[in-house]
């Protein structure tokens, strides 16, 4: 291969092998070089590959040569560091909406934007087989769809699917539902990832999980104004909206406040953010008082449960009667003693054997 198309060429593939071979401790040797072009059925001379590495520096392309650990190059800038890539790796990880396939994928192709030794050592710390993920395949076709009737402002339509305790079996069944909802946002919160809809039924919001997802399909039919099912006007504030729920339930958003031991504070920080009001509580307890906006559901309710005594709801009056029935609910569970009830019950080869002497008596 010769001409002016075989040293585009080689310019790419010099780049390209860099990228995927070169990093600060696996330089790459001019050697190297050679003997790839070579088997791209390009031949030159030591000479033009300096040349070449050259002209891609003058692309500005950071490219360094080195005496250590061995004479040769390596990409000095990529667009995302080591530790960047580590992030997403375990944000893949972590996501157990995402299937075991497609994260093992999505793990290889992050490992595309650093050298391959690099890519070896931090797949070295990926483990999924024992993490609990989703088994739906086509959530990826589902949320493209979503996004494009976002955008596009269509309704869409799905099967729903939701588990239940079969009544007569007492086995886990599954039920379906199609639905047709106008969807305003995508929503990732608490490992789970949401579509956030009207129901034209209704005129409020409601929350849909992506992985229990099928069959998602474009309407032709303009989405529903969420200006009528909700407080935002100039565009859907999907930030605020998530920052007032708690664990995705939905409710009315009031004044909230509480009265907390002071260490619990950076939980309170990192749930409600800079937009709280905390104060002192003005007594000489170690414990302060804060003041916010949320929505009133069943998930505050569990939120604050699992803080016990350390979180005490002073507003609304609402909320702190339903902290209140909880803790009863909870507590009337704990009196009772199990192994009186299962005591209680009869056994069923005691109760064959008790019968087996009435008969005996009666003959």
């Amino acid at each position: 291969m010769a001409g002016i198309g075989a040293t585009k060429l080689k310019l790419l593939y010099i780049k390209d092998y860099l990228e995927r071979f070169s990093d600060e401790q696996n330089p790459v040797g001019a050697e190297e070089l050679l003997e790839m072009l070579k088997k791209k059925g390009i031949h030159c001379e030591r000479k033009a590959v300096y040349s070449d590495v050259q002209t891609l520096r003058n692309a500005d392309l950071e490219i360094f040569r080195v005496k250590a650990p061995k004479n040769g190059y390596y990409l000095a800038t990529r667009t995302f560091e080591l530790p960047e890539l580590r992030l997403l790796i375990d944000a893949v990880q972590a996501a157990n909406f995402i299937t075991p396939k497609k994260s093992k994928e999505l793990i290889e192709k992050i490992g595309t934007l650093c050298s391959q030794k690099q890519a070896q050592q931090l797949q070295k710390q990926v483990f999924i087989e024992n993490r609990v993920k989703n088994t739906n395949e086509e959530i990826y076709y589902n949320i493209d769809v979503i996004n494009k009737a976002i955008q596009a402002g269509r309704k869409i339509s799905f099967i729903y699917s939701k588990r239940r305790i079969d009544d007569e079996t007492h086995t886990v069944t599954t039920e379906e539902k199609r639905f047709v909802v106008s969807p305003y946002a995508l929503i990732w919160s608490n490992d789970h990832y949401y579509l956030v809809c009207n129901n034209a039924k209704y005129d409020n919001l409601m929350h849909t999980r992506i992985d229990r997802m099928k069959k998602v399909e474009l309407s032709n039919t303009r989405v529903r104004d969420y200006a009528e099912v909700s407080p935002y006007r100039l565009f859907f504030d999907a930030a605020d909206y998530a920052g007032k729920l708690f664990n995705m339930f939905s409710g009315d958003v009031q004044q909230i406040e509480f009265i907390c031991h002071d260490e619990l504070l950076e939980e309170i920080l990192d749930r409600f953010g800079a937009g709280a009001v905390i104060t002192k509580a003005g007594d000489n307890e170690p414990r302060f008082r804060v003041q916010t906006k949320g929505v009133v559901s069943d998930g505050l309710v569990s939120w604050v449960m699992q803080f016990a005594d350390k979180i005490e709801v002073v507003a609304p009056r609402s909320l702190r009667a339903q902290m209140q029935q909880r803790a009863e609910a909870v507590l009337a569970v704990y009196r009772r003693d199990p192994i009186a009830d299962a005591e209680d019950i009869p056994d069923e080869a005691e109760e064959e054997e008790k019968q087996e002497l009435k008969i005996e008596d009666e003959a």
